[in-house]
């Protein structure tokens, strides 16, 4: 797979020979209806009870909602956006999930828990939640697929705020229409035991809507955070859980770029350079997000380079993706807490509090097919990761970072 894609939050090819196929529609034969699944209920729970996978279809009524994503989907926020019509609901569950887990392992002790849900309402629009719990046993490392990616290919997303670790991403911003309004809103439990996690992340498809209207956001993050909270207390997390959300900011565009000096969220105190013609960023506000971006450019805006962070779930599928990518000569971050990337990029690491994956910081080329420049400026590719990394890692309680020598 190449890590390109998985640096702009692409979802990567299914892989080859024979995997399963994990989208709702392959599901048993997808979507069914409540006449439909009453119909095939029984053989539902004989195969359940064969693969050992917990599945529930079915249809309009509540008792399906109920039910979807092991009993946390919050129904009621999930009604406000499809109204009270007639709906599909499908649903899977699988794995376990430990609050005292260990990562890294070939199995044993590690989280395999995945939960699918999917409520559709036609004409009206659709959602869909992913539960993924982490650390992941290192035998699903190289796997497409082992946590939900955000939507980041043209856009910056923005961090949820008001107390909640969880971000708010689209490619489907400003569209000065009626097309469908399509969002994706993460939230990450931190576990109070083990540096164990659970991501919750809800992908909202609306009709008829604008995510340039600031009354219209709320409404796609409020499943996640609510499922969030049920989730928590489901599975025993003990996360410390954030307030009522009541307004959203907006996905950065690839045309809000500002002057680089005076940025002040997550590009503050990244340096200019007049060799690499470095003057301008994009960036949002620092607010517990894990996951950050700084896009620094040109003085009209285009793209020069770009800083990433990750934390918990996203710094550890970062690295198992390194480590299963043949295309790379010499360590990676899967391999060293610092080092160089190719022709053009360079990554740092810092230790979190709590035994949680260690941070994970990236710069590399952008506005390029491959990352990388023909005549990189390492001495400003190294300072600008520093700049970044030790201010994302201060902001998250971290520890200093290490980044790479010259």
């Amino acid at each position: 797979m190449a890590l390109s894609r998985l640096r702009r939050g692409e979802r990567p090819d299914e892989p080859e020979g024979g995997q399963e196929d994990e989208s709702p529609s392959g599901w048993l034969g997808g979507r069914l209806t409540r006449r439909r699944a009453w119909g095939i209920g029984a053989a539902v729970l004989v195969l359940a009870a064969l693969t050992g996978t917990i599945v529930w279809m079915a249809g309009s009524d509540d008792r399906a909602l109920d039910d979807a994503c092991d009993g946390v989907l919050a129904k009621d926020e999930v009604r406000a956006v499809l109204g009270d019509g007639e709906i599909s609901v499908s649903n899977r569950t699988k794995g376990t999930f430990e609050a005292k887990a260990k990562g890294g392992s070939d199995g044993d002790g590690a989280n395999t828990l995945a939960v699918r849900c999917e409520v559709t309402a036609d004409g009206k629009g659709s959602v869909r939640v992913n539960i993924e719990a982490g650390p992941r046993p290192r035998t699903t490392y190289g796997i497409a697929g082992m946590y939900t990616p955000l939507p980041e290919r043209d856009t910056l997303a923005v961090p949820l705020g008001h107390g909640w670790s969880g971000v708010f991403g689209t490619d489907n911003v400003r569209q000065d229409d009626n097309e469908d309004g399509e969002g994706t809103a993460a939230v990450l439990l931190e576990c109070a035991k083990g540096g164990t996690s659970l991501l919750i992340t809800v992908e909202t498809k609306l009709g008829g809507v604008t995510l340039d209207d600031p009354a219209v956001r709320p409404d796609f993050v409020r499943t996640a955070t609510a499922t969030a909270k049920a989730a928590n207390d489901h599975w025993g997390c003990g996360a410390s859980l954030g307030k009522p959300i009541r307004t959203v900011g907006l996905p950065v565009n690839e045309d809000e770029y500002e002057p680089l000096l005076g940025a002040d969220g997550t590009c503050a105190g990244v340096p200019t350079a007049a060799r690499s013609a470095v003057s301008t960023a994009r960036e949002t506000a620092r607010d517990r997000a894990p996951r950050e971006a700084c896009a620094l450019g040109a003085r009209d805006g285009s793209p020069r380079y770009r800083l990433d962070a990750y934390y918990g779930p996203y710094a550890e599928e970062t690295r198992a993706e390194y480590s299963d990518s043949p295309s790379q000569d010499g360590p990676t971050p899967a391999d060293e807490p610092s080092g160089r990337l190719g022709q053009s990029a360079y990554w740092a690491s810092a230790s979190c509090p709590d035994g949680a994956e260690d941070a994970l910081f990236l710069v590399r080329a952008d506005g390029t097919e491959d990352d990388t420049r023909r005549k990189p400026d390492l001495t400003y590719e190294r300072a600008a990761l520093k700049a970044f990394a030790e201010r994302s890692a201060r902001h998250h309680g971290c520890e200093a970072p290490t980044t790479p020598a010259g």
